[in-house]
Formats: C-alpha cells, structure tokens, sequence
C-alpha cells in the first residue's frame, strides 16, 4: 500500500493509474468477509429448513412465527397484496389436516439469489410445495422473493410469490 500511494504521487497526473488505485481501494474496503457471508446464509438456510418442517408437521404456530407480525403477502398470480394475517388464516386448515394426518404437505426451496447482511436479506428463487389429500398428490412450483428481517432471528417481512414456475426451472436452480 505504502508504494501505491508514493507512485501515486509521482502520479498525480495520470487518470487512469488514479482510478485503477480508486477501484483497488474501494473493492478492500466494501468486501464483506466470507466468514460473515457464510455465517448468514447458514442461518438462513436453517431459517428455510425450519419452514419446511413446520408445513410437513402441520405446525401451524411455528409456521406462523416464520413471519413478522406486519409482514405482507404479494401474489403475482393473483394481482393482490394484503397482510400475512389474512393469508394464515385461509392456510390454517391445510395444516391441521396435516398434523391431524389428513393429508400430507411439504415445501422445497432452491435459490438463484441471496443479497443480505446478517441483518436484512432478500431471497429470490423457487418453492416447490407438493400435497397430498386422499391418495391424491398435488404440487406446484412458484417463482418467489422473500424480505426477511433478524429481529430475535430471521423472519419474513413480505413474500412475493410472483409467478408459477416449472419442474424444468426448479431443476436449474440447486
């Protein structure tokens, strides 16, 4: 470093070496580090397994603590917005049925992108939610973004089920 910056003043003139020294010192000084990275995504990839046992248990109050108490719920599919609180109580039945063992439900997720911080994330990828009620199996892919907060640990803020997705695009992303 001690030499960039004594070439930098023999320099001073030359644009290109100043900004190839900007972006050098910019890229050190905004690079989070890789231990930080990995140790978010763990948690969130524990956050996602949890959410996945909780459809499969039909456990309704788990699932429902997945989300902060405002957090709102965007369908692409239908063109709507509206509180999680409205859309719990429309799935609050599937997972009784569920635990009751009525029937059988499950959810996969597969990523394509993952921003965050260890404080904020936002999930883009697919849901892969199958069930299964009297013998017959039922499963849809959804193309979705989730907001998630860490507030006591990570829960969503919104989820955006955006569109349906296929097998095929599932199969892509790992």
């Amino acid at each position: 470093m001690v030499e960039i910056i004594n070439m930098t003043r023999m320099n001073l003139k030359n644009p290109l070496l100043l900004f190839l020294i900007f972006l050098c010192s910019a890229n050190v000084f905004s690079q989070k580090t890789d231990s930080s990275k990995n140790l978010w995504l763990s948690e969130l990839d524990e956050f996602w397994k949890e959410v996945s046992r909780t459809v499969s248990d039909g456990d309704f109050e788990a699932y429902a603590a997945t989300y902060h108490e405002k957090a709102t719920l965007v369908s692409g599919i239908s063109d709507e917005a509206y509180p999680i609180a409205d859309a719990l109580a429309r799935w609050k039945k599937g997972f009784d049925d569920t635990r009751a063992g009525l029937g059988k439900s499950s959810v996969e997720f597969r990523f394509s992108k993952r921003i965050g911080d260890g404080r904020a994330a936002h999930e883009t990828g697919i849901f892969h939610y199958s069930y299964e009620i009297g013998g017959e199996r039922n499963s849809v892919y959804i193309n979705f973004e989730a907001l998630l907060i860490k507030e006591n640990g990570w829960m969503m803020m919104m989820e955006y089920q955006k569109s349906r997705a296929t097998e095929e695009e599932w199969n892509l992303l790992k």
